[in-house]
């Protein structure tokens, strides 16, 4: 992209901000650009968004009635997939997929639950109610 051709179109997705973009400038060379935003790509985020809300929905629903543990509802409403929660958390996929059952993630200690409130900004008073055993969803 050329340093005339930066789009800046004000972005609701950049908040206010401004993105630095790598352009060619007269001579050829890159040289760094702000950019207030460009229609496709915010489009692009709001459909993101989107789908993340949609997940996070579905995953409310199933925490609701017992199928899953709060941990993927939470991840959603991060903006993180399980990739993302690995990386942040340091936990491997499958490990964070087993803790996705209701069962497996009443018996998570401490030292877990914290790791998931760092990565989630869920204070761990919260992720430790959501630890209470519920009759009525075994």
């Amino acid at each position: 992209m050329k340093l005339d051709d930066v789009p800046q179109h004000d972005s609701s997705s950049y908040g206010g901000h401004k993105k630095l973009l790598y352009v060619t400038n007269s001579n050829g060379r890159y040289t760094g650009s702000q950019s207030s935003g460009w229609d496709t790509e915010a489009f692009a985020t709001a459909l993101a968004v989107e789908a993340l809300e949609q997940q996070a929905a579905a995953a409310y629903n199933q925490w609701q009635q017992g199928h899953l543990s709060p941990l993927p509802y939470l991840m959603y409403q991060a903006r993180l997939d399980e990739t993302g929660l690995s990386q942040i958390s340091g936990f491997w996929r499958w490990r964070i997929r087993r803790h996705f059952k209701p069962t497996h993630y009443r018996r998570l200690s401490l030292r877990i639950l914290q790791r998931y409130s760092d990565a989630l900004a869920v204070p761990l008073a919260q992720l430790q109610a959501y630890q209470l055993p519920v009759s009525s969803q075994e």
